[in-house]
């Protein structure tokens, strides 16, 4: 589908659609905004990286062309919250984007099979948590603010941010609830019977 058909597509279901050359320069704080971004050269990843790092925007819909497992998991893992091919219907792309907009994540399915068998990109360790951590990750599953985890451990709420934060890298993850839902995953947050959690 082509820019001016996508346009015509999401215009056609009462969105606003700008097509901006720099689509960094065209962000602005406080405003809602999805970024459709194809995917086909290398300036278009580093687009995405920096859309991800910037946290500029409230998601980026990324259309990817042929092995659309292998750059749909290269897309999420840079930064994209849903995956389409770039050859996808009118009506697929419409529901993206409202889903989208609703906060769902889209995925082909042999890019959700793909994610579920590997480990997250970017994980610097393969070692289970510590204890602690462990207890940290447990708490924040069951709704625990990081200033509660602070008091309870004993450090000030920005010594345990940084903390969380370096369990977060560890873990492959850059939020608390990717880290809850990793933890998950990875069966951490069931606690054995006759262990303390």
């Amino acid at each position: 589908m082509f820019r001016q058909g996508v346009a015509v597509v999401l215009s056609e279901a009462g969105y606003a659609v700008e097509a901006p050359e720099d689509v960094l320069a065209w962000l602005r704080p406080g405003r809602r905004s999805l970024v459709l971004l194809t995917l086909e050269r290398e300036q278009d990843w580093d687009v995405l990286a920096k859309l991800r790092d910037a946290e500029a925007t409230d998601a980026v819909i990324a259309l990817v062309g042929k092995d659309v497992a292998v750059l749909g998991v290269k897309a999420v893992r840079t930064g994209a919250r849903s995956v389409l091919p770039r050859e996808v219907s009118a009506g697929t792309l419409r529901r993206t984007v409202e889903a989208t907009v609703d906060g769902q994540a889209v995925l082909p399915a042999a890019v959700a099979a793909a994610l579920a068998r590997d480990m997250p990109a970017g994980a610097t360790t393969s070692r289970s948590p510590t204890p602690e951590q462990l207890a940290w990750l447990r708490q924040l599953a069951a709704g625990a603010t990081v200033a509660q985890l602070a008091d309870r451990a004993g450090y000030s709420e920005r010594a345990m941010f940084r903390l969380l934060q370096s369990l977060y890298k560890e873990m492959g993850v850059r939020t608390r609830i990717q880290a809850i839902i990793r933890a998950q995953e990875l069966g951490w947050l069931h606690v054995e019977a006759g262990r303390p959690g």
